[in-house]
């Protein structure tokens, strides 16, 4: 029978082992759902999208498998796609979240700038010509003649209960205007 001698002290005094980190069991567990979880926006992505983002070829293999799966199936290829990206580089990672940041936020910048043009168009159509006049000047390849027709049909159809045609067409031609640039 061997004898059990006692454990080495570890000598703080080393410099090696001071830069040790303890990471706890649970931490790790919530790095790797969250990676999971990037996996998963990464399988809901569109393809023109995937492509936007330079991805690892065994990865990109295992997303696209993931897509034609289904259930138990897509579950376990997840689980996969998260076991590849906790062995990815930390600088990849952060590559891919950037990507995806960029994508998702695209969709809601484009929102916000349509909220706007309405909100433009409004202002245009109850406040009139010192509205245009102002927006003009910020606008100046915008039609200021063809800009008053529309907002004084607007109003005409406002004040006569027909269909808002012409504050349509308002919204459509903001909407040209300021997205060509």
């Amino acid at each position: 029978m061997k004898k059990r001698g006692k454990k080495p002290e570890l000598d703080w005094t080393d410099g090696e082992q001071e830069e040790i980190i303890w990471v706890s069991k649970s931490e790790i567990k919530r790095d790797a759902e969250e990676l999971k979880k990037l996996g998963a926006k990464l399988v809901e992505l569109t393809q023109a999208n995937l492509d936007k983002i330079t991805l690892d070829d065994s990865l990109l293999d295992a997303i696209n498998l993931a897509r034609r799966s289904r259930l138990e199936a897509k579950r376990r290829q997840l689980q996969f796609i998260g076991k590849l990206l906790r062995s990815a580089p930390e600088d990849e990672i952060n590559h891919i979240r950037e990507s995806l940041d960029k994508i998702e936020n695209k969709h809601n910048q484009q929102q916000a700038m349509l909220h706007k043009l309405e909100i433009l168009r409004d202002e245009l159509v109850a406040q009139g010509d010192d509205a245009l006049a102002k927006f003009v000047e910020e606008q100046p390849t915008a039609d200021r003649q063809h800009l008053r027709n529309l907002i004084r049909a607007a109003k005409k159809e406002k004040e006569q209960n027909k269909p808002p045609k012409a504050y349509r067409e308002i919204y459509q031609y903001l909407k040209e205007l300021i997205l060509e640039d």
